[in-house]
């Protein structure tokens, strides 16, 4: 199988593609991994001086590739290059088991340490419940207000703990079951579809939703399964759209200085599942109601929460001293 080590690059990758059909990727997920192969590809063809017809499978060295990560890692976050890492890692054990490789040369290639996974929920008690009031008395000054929708958005992030591409993928036959009993239908990241147990409050915030996209577009047909969320145009909101939306909710509510750096939309998932930490929900709860693939990542919320450390420290017996001289 030897020839096949001069397969050019693109070929392998398009058959790298093909090889994952059966998995289901999202359409997000499969975005990403074609974003770091062209990123890695692009920095190999300026190192190697090739054209892309040039580049092939051949010419993937351990040399070749910790030159184009390194200069990938000069331009990009740590959790970019940590991605790309394991996107190529990804790409090559596939050549190796295809026969392209002799081996995989990733091991070669330094990765950044993976950063701890920290919970990113709104900072403040009360400021989830400041947020959605804000919304529903439509503090998001614009042209044309549009408050059931901002409701509806900051809804299924704090009482749901929906994704974007979640909220994205939702449509009106999402809510489903009996009054009283009714369930949020959702199709998770990975596949991994999950049902979230709503009040009937949610209904009603659905309800309302529904109707004042028929006021505002009369002409449009909304059907039990096209995309549930919608931009100003009418049309299935984008995700840069959906997390514009609740960046402006936090700032014409005044909470912007309440989110973390980084969060935004995730910030909502964050205190949705850290509250119900917080209440007593074990890990294994969380999990399914948030979809995690792993149970360590449900436990991070519990030992966010820090009610075990909170206790051992509270026992610290220096505090007998400070309630003595306070």
């Amino acid at each position: 199988m030897r020839y096949k080590m001069f397969m050019r690059v693109s070929e392998a990758q398009q058959a790298f593609f093909a090889a994952r059909r059966p998995r289901k990727d999202s359409p997000h997920t499969t975005d990403a991994y074609r974003r770091d192969l062209a990123g890695i590809t692009a920095l190999l063809l300026r190192e190697l001086g090739r054209s892309p017809d040039e580049l092939t499978v051949e010419m993937l060295t351990a040399q070749a590739l910790r030159n184009a990560f390194g200069a990938f890692a000069d331009t990009h976050a740590k959790s970019s290059v940590l991605r790309a890492w394991s996107t190529w890692n990804q790409f090559l054990t596939f050549c190796v088991s295809d026969g392209l490789l002799a081996g995989n040369p990733m091991g070669a290639v330094a990765r950044p340490k993976a950063p701890p996974l920290t919970p990113k929920p709104l900072r403040g008690e009360e400021t989830p419940e400041q947020l959605l009031a804000a919304a529903a008395d439509g503090s998001r000054r614009t042209r044309d207000p549009w408050p059931e929708r901002d409701v509806l958005v900051i809804a299924l992030g704090l009482v749901a703990g929906l994704r974007a591409a979640e909220m994205r993928a939702l449509t009106a036959r999402s809510l489903v079951g009996r009054q009283g009993e009714m369930r949020l239908h959702v199709h998770g990241k990975g596949s991994r579809d999950r049902s979230i147990p709503v009040q009937p409050i949610m209904e009603k915030i659905i309800e309302e939703y529904l109707a004042s996209c028929r006021r505002r577009f009369p002409q449009q047909r909304f059907g039990p399964s096209t995309p549930l969320l919608r931009d100003r145009a009418g049309e299935p909101i984008g995700r840069g759209a959906l997390e514009y939306l609740v960046k402006s909710c936090y700032r014409w509510a005044g909470l912007h200085d309440r989110v973390p750096v980084g969060a935004n939309l995730h910030a909502l998932r964050h205190t949705f599942a850290t509250r119900l930490a917080e209440d007593g929900a074990t890990a294994s709860e969380i999990m399914a109601l948030l979809g995690h693939a792993s149970l360590a990542t449900s436990q991070n919320y519990i030992e966010a929460t820090g009610r075990e450390q909170r206790a051992a420290a509270a026992s610290n017996r220096t505090y007998r001293a400070l309630d003595g001289i306070v």
